[in-house]
């Protein structure tokens, strides 16, 4: 536990430097978490004082490449970069970019194929990707504008529906009040009728004079009237004839005795309602 204390208090020491350490609660939890960081923050620093050699290390490598390369084109070419022109000095850093951006070790011609190779075929991939998604998205357009038409059509439905919906409400609401209008005027004449039925109870009518047995009578008087109209027929001959008191005596009385007989007969049907 000492030695965590020591290794944390250290660890801090160096992390906030000329600033002091803020307080904190020691306890076995709070040392174990900070003893945890302390040795993670000192293997990071491990990992990148390494790396940091290492470029330090490939930059020295390069430095001294670079200057060889120098001594060989001075010595073998009697090139200097003095010397060379402005044509000359863009191409060669165009081509250390493109080495800086193909992320190759150096410049020559087996490290540049290799490096435009891949690029080119992450090119092509990217382009095959590039072409499927564009199909794809051709095909969600379609679907899309589909989509759309389907929604404008069901929403032009749903329109109409609510318009025809709206006019059957109107007529059911109208159709429901003239139900009861008709409903109360039905009650309203049932308890008329009902106290007019009372009423001639009370008055004893005779059932001969009610409308019914009236119009039945009608009925029966107009039949009447058409059996007499044949009977009429046959006398119309005898209206024009010269007048012969013993022939028109006779007629007359004959016709006289039908007309009693249908009276008394329509009489006694009278007295019999």
């Amino acid at each position: 536990m000492g030695e965590k204390i020591k290794k944390v208090k250290s660890w801090l020491s160096s992390v906030f430097g000329d600033q002091p350490v803020p307080e904190f609660e020691v306890n076995t939890r709070t040392v174990d978490i900070l003893y945890q960081l302390a040795q993670s923050s000192e293997a990071r620093c491990s990992d990148t004082a390494l790396l940091i050699e290492d470029l330090k290390q490939k930059a020295a490598e390069y430095q001294a490449e670079g200057v060889h390369f120098q001594d060989v084109l001075l010595q073998g070419v009697g090139l200097s970069c003095a010397s060379l022109s402005k044509a000359s000095t863009d191409y060669l850093s165009a081509l250390v970019d493109n080495a800086m951006v193909l992320g190759v070790r150096d410049t020559s011609l087996c490290s540049f194929l290799p490096a435009i190779n891949n690029h080119t075929n992450v090119l092509l991939e990217a382009e095959k990707s590039n072409r499927r998604l564009e199909r794809e998205l051709m095909t969600l357009r379609k679907r899309l504008s589909t989509t759309l038409v389907l929604r404008s059509n069901l929403q032009e439905d749903i329109n109409k529906t609510v318009k025809a919906q709206a006019v059957e409400s109107a007529k059911a609401e109208e159709r429901l009040l003239n139900m009861d209008f008709v409903t109360t005027k039905a009650k309203e004449l049932s308890n008329r009728r009902e106290r007019a039925e009372a009423q001639f109870a009370s008055r004893n009518m005779d059932e001969s004079l009610t409308h019914q047995a009236i119009v039945q009578l009608s009925e029966e008087v107009t039949a009447l009237k058409q059996e007499i109209m044949p009977l009429n027929k046959k006398l119309e001959p005898y209206m024009d004839l010269s007048p012969s008191p013993s022939l028109a005596q006779v007629k007359i009385e004959e016709a006289r005795r039908e007309l009693a007989a249908i009276d008394s007969q329509l009489e006694m049907e009278m007295d019999f309602k």
